[in-house]
């Protein structure tokens, strides 16, 4: 691993919390020179599937030359203390951070003790979009799904920092602030360097896959995250499934162990847990010619991984009827902004027209 003249630590270090942020610390990486000094350090979640393809994630950055250091960040009351206290030192050191989760309040927290003059905001999924329009306008940082209600005692316990953050990732005449993302991105903040994610890296390393003639369906964590209400989740999942002929659904790493249960035995889907990103999984195959999904980041993804096949990505729309009551007033809004920005997919307006 390369260093800087004079330099005890590492000249960039990357902030990981799950396995897509990962995968594109290495796409950002594929787009730089090799050997320039990566370490990642994951922030390891509890969720046991996360926790599980962060590992084999973390398999494939060392393979690819990068050093790795496990945290376990939240394993217990004074996990976080314990981490903060360890990585302040390389923090300090670093000329570059890259970071998946601008929305973390660990990372954050961690934005507060760097020096580093270059910060790269990787793709966390859809939430890079918020992430764009709030550093933009100047907002407060709060994710999509829970926009709209009242700050809790400890949003305002936190606020200072969340602050403070927000300003560190606004660029000035010191410090440069770029994105690589596969998002679209109509008006990104000023002084802000946009790079896109094509995952190059992705299609080198893996595929072209075999195509079966069937169609696979994406999972969603919408109802565990309390948008979509779980009965009509679960209706809206049969009747894609009985009208486009699906046989597999590739489950989100947060989805409820009972929600997967009921999807098994009332839709007749084959549950899938992925030990991968499903961008690698569909790159590796096999995979269904006709990939479904409900609106997600994968929409924006899968294209891009799969570009050359003859995959065909179709998206669902969210019926408002679907929502919950307890949903942001921003969801439908949002969920139709990711549709209807997703490049080469073909759309579906309603279950109802498929069935």
């Amino acid at each position: 691993m390369s260093r800087r003249a004079g330099s005890t630590g590492p000249h960039t270090l990357a902030f990981v919390e799950s396995p897509v942020q990962l995968l594109n610390v290495l796409e950002w990486a594929h787009e730089r020179s090799p050997g320039a000094g990566l370490t990642l350090v994951v922030l390891s979640p509890n969720d046991p599937m996360t926790r599980g393809q962060l590992r084999r994630m973390a398999e494939l950055a060392r393979e690819e030359g990068h050093a790795v250091r496990w945290e376990e960040a939240r394993g217990g009351a004074l996990a976080p203390f314990h981490t903060i206290g360890g990585l302040a030192g390389m923090l300090r050191r670093a000329d570059r951070i890259v970071l998946g989760d601008p929305f973390s309040r660990y990372v954050q927290l961690l934005l507060t003790i760097t020096r580093a003059r270059d910060l790269v905001v990787v793709d966390d999924g859809t939430a890079t979009m918020e992430f764009v329009s709030q550093l933009a306008s100047g907002e407060r940082l709060v994710r999509w799904h829970r926009k709209g209600g009242r700050p809790g005692p400890r949003d305002l316990v936190f606020a200072p920092v969340s602050s403070a953050a927000r300003k560190r990732l606004t660029p000035n005449e010191h410090r440069q602030v770029e994105i690589f993302s596969s998002m679209p991105m109509e008006e990104p903040p000023f002084g802000v360097v946009v790079t896109a994610n094509t995952f190059a890296w992705t299609r080198t390393r893996f595929g072209p896959p075999r195509i079966t003639k069937g169609a696979d369906m994406v999972g969603t964590s919408l109802v565990e995250t309390g948008v979509v209400d779980a009965d009509h989740y679960l209706e809206a999942v049969r009747a894609l499934a009985k009208a486009h002929g699906a046989t597999r659904y590739f489950a989100h790493r947060r989805e409820s162990t009972d929600k997967l249960h009921r999807l098994a035995v009332e839709t007749g889907l084959e549950i899938v847990r992925p030990d991968l990103p499903l961008e690698l999984i569909a790159r590796r195959g096999p995979v269904g010619r006709t990939i479904l999904s409900f609106p997600s980041t994968v929409v924006h993804t899968l294209p891009l991984a799969l570009v050359g096949t003859d995959v065909r990505v179709a998206v669902c729309d969210i019926d408002p009827a679907w929502l919950t009551d307890s949903a942001s007033p921003r969801a439908q809004g949002f969920l139709s902004g990711v549709t209807g920005t997703a490049r080469d997919v073909h759309r579906l307006s309603s279950v109802a027209r498929t069935a």
